[in-house]
């Protein structure tokens, strides 16, 4: 166990699940206090248990990172319990809108750039007025994704808002450097997380097996590790920039879209999904035999 980040504090959103929970784990392991928020509160407090419930260096805080007012108070909160913010992970997310571009609503469209997006804004926004405040520099590391770098990786919604996300990472940096704040996005591949496979391990396994050229699975802790070296003094010269960690898949030249077609899980089907949110997917099942029509 590492201590290069002992007497910090990091605010990790989405942190009950997957990345985020690896992400805060690893960071509480450096030696920081720990927030960990997320819209879905039962599984944020079991997350809380799991990290072993020290009151001292842990809290859980309920944000909707949709909800602007909701991650300023996440971030006050922070502030005000542990009296500083040093790393902000920007890590919330879900599925949001799937299916075809002509079967997509307006609706489904603006609620996935909402968590997405909007979020990523509202965290930068609130912890870069905290860290300007406090003339202590800090780390700001948004999640983003491969799908955000090329076609064919993720649905239309999700990979337009994941673009967005490293454009806003890289005029944030640009703005934010003369403060000492650096602003870094992750861009994971097929990571092993409830929003990749969805319980599905076997279908996953088949279409990552076409797509990443290395051998063994994504796991959340591998991402843990980068947003880790990305909140410390180690990447002191870093700004601006995505690390990408998606075992080669954007090298090879990824499909996976086409290969998830194959499976099981997102052939002929249109909707949203929640992800680790806890609340129920809005799917329905595509008929173009009988001459489904799109919908506006």
């Amino acid at each position: 166990m590492t201590e290069d980040l002992q007497g910090r504090v990091a605010v990790v959103t989405g942190g009950a699940s997957g990345i985020g929970f690896a992400s805060a784990q690893r960071l509480a392991q450096a030696g920081a206090a720990v927030v960990i928020a997320d819209v879905n509160a039962a599984a944020g407090a079991e997350a809380l248990e799991r990290l072993g419930g020290d009151a001292t260096r842990l809290g859980f805080e309920p944000c909707d990172v949709t909800v602007e007012a909701e991650v300023a108070r996440l971030v006050e909160r922070a502030v005000a319990r542990f009296g500083r913010i040093d790393v902000m992970f920007n890590n919330a997310g879900l599925g949001g809108a799937i299916g075809p571009i002509t079967e997509t609503s307006a609706e489904d469209w603006q609620r996935t750039f909402h968590v997405l997006l909007d979020g990523v804004f509202y965290g930068t926004k609130h912890a870069a007025r905290q860290m300007i405040a406090a003339g202590q520099g800090g780390a700001i590391v948004n999640t983003a994704s491969v799908a955000g770098m090329a076609g064919g990786i993720g649905p239309h919604a999700y990979s337009a808002a994941k673009a967005a996300v490293i454009s806003l990472t890289r005029t944030s940096a640009v703005e934010l450097a003369a403060y000492h704040i650096r602003v870094n996005a992750i861009c994971p591949g097929a990571v092993y997380t409830p929003l990749m496979h969805g319980g599905d391990f076997e279908d996953a396994d088949r279409a990552i097996a076409t797509v990443q050229p290395w051998p063994e699975r994504g796991l959340p802790e591998h991402l843990a590790d980068v947003v880790h070296f990305l909140s410390t003094s180690a990447s002191i010269f870093v700004t601006g920039q995505t690390i990408t960690a998606d075992g080669g898949m954007l090298a090879a030249g990824p499909r996976f879209i086409e290969s998830q077609k194959r499976g099981r899980r997102t052939s002929g089907v249109a909707g949203f999904t929640q992800g680790s949110t806890g609340r129920p997917n809005e799917i329905r099942r595509l008929n173009q035999a009988d001459g489904d029509k799109p919908r506006t």
